[in-house]
Parts: structure tokens; C-alpha cells; sequence
């Protein structure tokens, strides 16, 4: 089989190939090591995912340190716990992209996967229906033809593949409320060092994630209206931002900005079309998410992981491999619609709501809510643990107290409105995963 991409995604499948016999060749048009635009933040259960594919050695090898307290601040209220476990796992890493890809792609090597880095995909070859494999060139302009069984797009949000198979529009999407500027900073605070800190203030978003080599990432979300309006404008809005939050600004005080400001506009979250006949999506190239809860890492390698372990044992039987891959994209589509859900929510660029400024304020005493939003997160808890009808309620109450009746009852009315039409996505993705199960593939 051929993967296409091998950061995340594409690594973490070629390895669950390859550890099942599978003979892989992996192809990207970079070289590694080499950078790409994330801001790279790892929860637990991402650490874990890079456990489970055998890399967690050559990911901590690079230096980053472990992050065992979370702290979250908005108006005027501090949260702060500690990681619940997931598979072992009790902290966070904010590993620099351009060394974690390169111990991704040396663990597939090692694992049996074939590499070729600087190739290019232009074309898919298709027999009888099927995707059969695909035509590349390398860096010498030299064309090459890889035929396989399973062709795995795993080449991110402008992935090739999706778009030479025609699924490149997306079948549910949602433009974020904010842009994303980050950059890197020398870090002077060691106090800080094992904390992964954000901070709300007003309708801004900031964070704190220190990184290997001495130096912090911090992230600015903005709604998009206030973003910097061109290139030369970008540092001096960023760093205005960073100002307009004070106590992100006190804890980089002292620290020297590293590089450049780096953005990413225009986001959209969606999810597109990820399986067919001798093809498959993971990762950006089939499904994402706004960078505001940073998710993109963790389910890039689960799915990819678990693409590898479905299809792997049925590689040699194309009705089998058919239902194996779209089984697959149904329980990637029905984990991942609940944080989607939620992300798209923290992605509105708004102030913070009179039930989320309750929340922390109940959180800033309760170690038991603190946990619990903290576990959001980190996927070892859903969402709609969190915010229950029952709890909801009872924030609304309480937030009388602080906020005008008129403020708290518009955000109760969003709150249903918000439900109902999430409840009604979620039972759309299960019936079509219940037809997926119930229609058999068709015959070669």
C-alpha cells in the first residue's frame, strides 16, 4: 500500500502497516526534518497516541518538557489542575513540528516502511472503479509508480489526493470566528515551565506552551475582524495583542521574541468524504478542526493508527477492504463530532458567556469541575459531561449573581438553540454509520 503525507497521519498508518507485515511506501514532496504550520500542542492523549506508535523515546529525546498543570484564566479567575491519566500518560508536550515529524518518519522507517521524501503525487491510477496507486515525481523531475491496494491521502488540508479523487469540498463545514497568530519566545520564566497556560480576556485568546530549546509558543486567537490587516503589520498587532491580555504579557516578561510572527486565516473546520473504493483520508486531509482546542495532532495519529489496524488484515480482499475503511471514517466521524462540535463553539471569537464565566468561577474552588473541564480537553471526557442540562441550569442560577438577567438568559436560549442542532448532526453521522454497516460492499 502507498501513503501520501507522513507527518501525523501518514506515520502513524505506515507504522500500523508495517507492523502488520504490510509492505508500505511512503511518499511526501518534503524533506525531513522540515517544518509545517501547527502550534503543535500535545494532551495527554496525543503523548499517549505517540506512545502507542512506539515513537514517545525519540519524541522526548528532543528535549521538550512535561507539562503536568493546566491553567486556564478568564475574567478575572484562575483554573488550574492537574492531567488525568490517559493510557499512563498524566501530562501534556509541545514539541516543535519540525523534530517530531523527523521521529515519526524515523520510526516508520525502522518499523519497515519504505520513504521517499521530495516526491511529489500528480496523478492517481485508477483500474475498474479503484484507486490502484499513483504517479509521483522526485526532486530530480523523475516520474515513478507505486501501484497498491490502498492508496492513504494523508497530505493535509490541501491534500492532492482528495482533490484528484474530486472530495476536496467538504460535506460539513464551519468558518472559525478567529485567526491564529503565534511565534516563538526565548522563555525566562523556569516557574512557568511545566504549565500549559491560556488566558481569556475580552473577545481575545492567548497561550503559553513551552517548547524544547529554552523557548515558549505563544498563540494569539483573535476574532477575525481583529486580525492584523497586512504582512508588515502582522509582529506590531501581535505583539498589541499580547499587551491587551496583561497577564500573558507579565508571563513573557523578560522573554525574547524568536523568528517571526506566523498566522493562519481564514480557517475552516469540516470534514470531507474519506473513503472509497482503494482509498482513504486521515488527518487534515479528511478531517479538522480550529487549532483553539488543539486536537489536530492527537486524532491525525489515533486514525491514521487505526486505519492501519482495520485495513491492514484485509488489505488482499477489496469488498472487505471497502466496508473495513468506510467502518472506519463512520467511527472516526462519530468520535470526533462531539469535540468538533465544541471546538466550533470556543472558535466563535466572542467574549466568554455568563455560564462560562460561572463555570470558572465554580472551577477556581472546585477541583472536582476544574478536572472535568480539564478531561474535555483531553478527550478522556466528552463534552456533554461538562455542560449538562442539570449543571447548565444550575450556572444559569447562579450567574444572576454577577451578570444582567438579559445577558444570561440570551446565552440559556444559545444553549439550546446549540444543542438541538448538534443532537440532530450527531444522529445524522449515526444513521449513516448504521447504513454502512447494514449495505454490503459491492462485488469486484
Amino acid at each position: 500500500m502507498v501513503v501520501v503525507g507522513a507527518r501525523c497521519a501518514g506515520s502513524a498508518a505506515a507504522i500500523a502497516f508495517a507492523r502488520a507485515g504490510r509492505r508500505v511506501v511512503m511518499l511526501d514532496s518534503a524533506g525531513f526534518p522540515s517544518d509545517t504550520l501547527s502550534t503543535h500542542l500535545l494532551w495527554p492523549a496525543g503523548v499517549a497516541e505517540v506512545a502507542a506508535l512506539g515513537a514517545l523515546d525519540r519524541v522526548r529525546g528532543l528535549g521538550a518538557p512535561a507539562l503536568r498543570v493546566a491553567y486556564a484564566a478568564g475574567a478575572g479567575l484562575v483554573v488550574r489542575a492537574p492531567f488525568t491519566a490517559v493510557e499512563g500518560i498524566d501530562y501534556a508536550m509541545c514539541v516543535r513540528r519540525t523534530g517530531f515529524d523527523a521521529a515519526l518518519v524515523d520510526t516508520a522507517r525502522a518499523a519497515g516502511a519504505t520513504v521517499y521524501e521530495s516526491s511529489r503525487v500528480i496523478e492517481l491510477i485508477r483500474e475498474g472503479g479503484r484507486i490502484a496507486g499513483v504517479r509521483a515525481v522526485d526532486r530530480a523531475g523523475t516520474a515513478h509508480e507505486v501501484r497498491a491496494r490502498l492508496v492513504v491521502g494523508a497530505d493535509g488540508r490541501r491534500s492532492t489526493v482528495a482533490r484528484l479523487i474530486g472530495v476536496a469540498d467538504p460535506y460539513r463545514a464551519t468558518p472559525s470566528g478567529r485567526a491564529c497568530y503565534f511565534a516563538y519566545w526565548r522563555d525566562r520564566r523556569p516557574e512557568w515551565r511545566d504549565i500549559a497556560a491560556q488566558w481569556r480576556d475580552g473577545d481575545l485568546l492567548g497561550t503559553a506552551f513551552p517548547c524544547e530549546d529554552g523557548a515558549v509558543l505563544s498563540l494569539i486567537q483573535p476574532p477575525v475582524r481583529r486580525g492584523p490587516r497586512t504582512g508588515r503589520d502582522t509582529e506590531r498587532r501581535y505583539r498589541d495583542m499580547i499587551a491587551a491580555i496583561p497577564d500573558l504579557a507579565a508571563r513573557l516578561e523578560g522573554c525574547q521574541l524568536l523568528g517571526r510572527v506566523r498566522s493562519a486565516t481564514d480557517i475552516v473546520s469540516y470534514f470531507r468524504h474519506s473513503s472509497g473504493p482503494g482509498w482513504a483520508l486521515p488527518g487534515d486531509a479528511g478531517h479538522f478542526k480550529d487549532p483553539v482546542t488543539a486536537q489536530g495532532m492527537r486524532d491525525a495519529m489515533r486514525y491514521g493508527r487505526l486505519l492501519g489496524e482495520c485495513a491492514a488484515p484485509v488489505l488482499d480482499d477489496a469488498p472487505a477492504l471497502d466496508r473495513a475503511v468506510s467502518q472506519w471514517e463512520h467511527r472516526r466521524e462519530q468520535e470526533c463530532l462531539p469535540m468538533y462540535q465544541w471546538t466550533n463553539r470556543l472558535a466563535r471569537g466572542t467574549e466568554m458567556t455568563p455560564l462560562e464565566v460561572q463555570m470558572y468561577r465554580t472551577g477556581a474552588t472546585d477541583p472536582v469541575l476544574a478536572a472535568l473541564a480539564l478531561d474535555v480537553m483531553t478527550r478522556a471526557r466528552t463534552p456533554d459531561e461538562l455542560l449538562t442540562p442539570a449543571r447548565a441550569a444550575k450556572f444559569a442560577v447562579q450567574a444572576l449573581r454577577y451578570s444582567p438577567p438579559a445577558a444570561v438568559a440570551a446565552t440559556v436560549v444559545q444553549e439550546i438553540r446549540d444543542n438541538a442542532t448538534d443532537w440532530r448532526e450527531r444522529q445524522l453521522a449515526r444513521w449513516g454509520a448504521t447504513l454502512t454497516r447494514w449495505i454490503p460492499a459491492a462485488p469486484r
